[in-house]
């Protein structure tokens, strides 16, 4: 996720629109800050200039003295890496070969080396490693042959593919901004002698509050006095779809929403559809990682909190997909571990952050004695994925949350895939299968957006039922075990109730001595088959006889359970879908509850967002 502005006015109305331009961008930098970088058309002179960097925004602007240029019409955007380390090189806008296009972009272009190869076989000139390049090239070759400026972007937004919301200056029409958008978010700004472009409405809210917003596969052009939208060929009426936003600047950075957790909680839809289109366009990394995986004599997979919760997911899907077995350990208990590790050993590191200090201290010991490393990150070029062998990126963006959200679940797709692409080099699966099964993971965001709709009420409802309770168990078994484990770390991390989670089976001996009237048990109902259906029946049975409420979030296939207070469905997702449709709704319940005690869920006591301390 990636944070993009563009301004275009009228200099007899507005002046240098280059300081609202850095305003504007710093209000999306919560989008993604390693690199930040502007491109406008100077004051009086014919001339495209590109400024970028790694780093912050205010470093950028500094060392580049940004703020002492004269622009009329810019764009401007601070990255979240997806496809090259940060770096000046990779840092946006990008521009074509002779320096009077410039690009900036959120999103992935999945097949970004296939137009490469192209445009390099026609001459083109590549100076980064980003996919976004790309479309600066395509727009250049399509002017060259003499086609309009907005036939040419038209051109280019046929031929790519992926996710995008783009916008694209040219010196040769001084006044006018592209823009297009596909899954990525963008609005329009509408002022008075000026027009605005954006990823999000915080950016905007200081020039104007009259905002459009731009609908999924929609395109076109601001200039300060005009804005034209098309869809599918045909221009689009934008008029009557202004609305004016009322938000105060702090709320509109949560997009509306009370809290960074619940704004990231219902980013989960698009954060899953975009790392699961990234991850195929970085197939050939997943592969590699596959074979190093398919060729050790020892797995172990390790990670930190919601991180570790993960990594225990994935050794469900290895045993139940690839059948080979997996050894999950905590991050900081690495020492009991590292004597296993060596040249037929390969570990699997997890960590949003790539920062995190147990998890970094894990990968070196196993890394001294030769086992190979793979890792599963969300930075791009963070510490642990530079010191791995292979490294496997989600796109989830920034999370400003400290609680994990739609990291976990993005963590979740990339193993799974993992799995799958191991099963297959080690031919426990054939191509039809992995074929079916990845295009199943496709469906992944679905079923987030289902299992949050279908469970917003109840979990509603629910609260209201535990948030003067002081302690609750949560049990599951199978796949339902780790997501009973992330649960139960949601629910002490942001409401302070003391929450313990336990495989179903274990429960007798030893934490029902803790039932009594009324104890919350929350069951998670993850398999549907029938042998998981009738174990957590005798589960349920067993609590409520000792008079425990008895609470059940799941598979539509548990609704008959006998013995239930209350049942939480999410639809009828596959096993290999579960998590995505059951996460959501136990992540909402942790959020209402925080909510309903007063507590701030963004920010809970005593903890950070990245522990890179021991």
């Amino acid at each position: 996720m990636c944070g993009i502005v563009g301004i275009t006015a009228d200099p007899l109305i507005t002046g240098n629109i280059i300081p609202q331009l850095i305003d504007s961008l710093k209000r999306l930098e919560y989008r993604g800050y390693d690199s930040a970088g502007f491109a406008f058309i100077e004051c009086g002179a014919d001339k495209l200039l590109v400024l970028k960097d790694k780093g912050k925004i205010d470093s950028v602007v500094k060392r580049h003295r940004v703020g002492s240029k004269c622009g009329t019409t810019g764009i401007a955007h601070t990255r979240w890496a997806t496809h090259g380390p940060p770096s000046q090189r990779n840092a946006h806008p990008h521009a074509d070969c002779r320096g009077e296009i410039a690009v900036a972009h959120n999103g992935i272009i999945k097949n970004f080396a296939e137009l490469r190869e192209l445009l390099t076989a026609k001459g083109h000139r590549f100076t980064s490693d980003t996919d976004t390049e790309v479309i600066a090239h395509l727009f250049e070759e399509y002017i060259s042959k003499g086609m309009s400026g907005f036939d040419a972007f038209k051109k280019v937004i046929s031929l790519i593919e992926g996710t995008y919301a783009i916008v694209l200056i040219h010196l040769g029409e001084p006044t006018r901004i592209y823009f297009a958008r596909h899954v990525s978010p963008l609005i329009i700004g509408v002022g008075e002698g000026f027009n605005a472009v954006s990823s999000d409405i915080p950016s905007l809210l200081p020039l104007t509050r009259r905002i459009i917003v731009v609908r999924d596969g929609e395109y076109g052009y601001i200039e300060p006095y005009r804005i034209h939208i098309e869809y599918e060929g045909a221009k689009a009426e934008w008029r009557s779809r202004i609305r004016l936003v009322t938000w105060s600047i702090e709320s509109a950075e949560k997009g509306g929403y009370p809290h960074f957790m619940f704004k990231e909680i219902m980013e989960q839809p698009r954060a899953l559809y975009e790392t699961y289109n990234g991850l195929l366009s970085a197939a050939a990394e997943v592969d590699k990682a596959a074979s190093i995986i398919s060729s050790a004599d020892h797995i172990f997979v390790t990670g930190a909190g919601t991180s570790y919760h993960a990594g225990l997911v994935f050794a469900y899907y290895m045993s139940t997909i690839t059948r080979l077995p997996v050894i999950p350990f905590i991050a900081s208990e690495y020492k009991a571990y590292e004597g296993l590790g060596g040249r037929r050993a390969v570990l699997i590191a997890i960590s949003q952050s790539g920062e995190t200090i147990d998890t970094l201290q894990a990968l070196r010991a196993f890394k001294a004695r030769g086992t190979r490393i793979v890792s599963i990150s969300n930075v791009i070029d963070s510490t642990i994925p530079r010191e791995s062998h292979q490294a496997i990126y989600t796109r989830a963006g920034p999370e400003i949350g400290v609680a994990a959200t739609k990291t976990f679940l993005t963590q979740i797709l990339a193993l799974t895939l993992l799995s799958i692409s191991t099963a297959f080099t080690l031919g426990t699966i054939d191509s039809r299968e992995k074929e079916d099964m990845i295009n199943e993971l496709e469906k992944a965001g679905k079923y987030a957006a289902k299992g949050i709709e279908t469970s917003i009420r109840r979990i509603e409802t629910l609260t209201d039922v535990l948030k003067n309770k002081t302690n609750m168990y949560i049990l599951g078994r199978g796949l339902g075990v780790p997501l009973a484990y992330e649960a139960a770390l949601k629910v002490k991390e942001v409401s302070y109730i003391h929450a313990e989670a336990y495989p179903a089976g274990e429960s007798k001996h030893g934490p029902i001595a803790l039932i009594e009237e009324d104890y919350p048990v929350i069951f998670i109902g993850a398999s549907p088959s029938k042998e998981y259906i009738e174990k957590l029946q005798g589960n349920v049975m067993e609590m409520k006889s000792r008079g425990a409420f008895t609470i059940l979030i799941g598979h539509d296939a548990y609704n008959g359970i006998k013995g239930l207070d209350y049942f939480v469905s999410v639809g009828n997702p596959s096993e290999l879908l579960a998590p995505y449709a059951i996460t959501p709704p136990l992540q909402l319940l942790a959020y209402k509850l925080a909510v309903s005690l007063g507590r701030d869920p963004d920010k809970p006591r005593n903890l950070a967002k990245t522990v890179t301390v021991e």
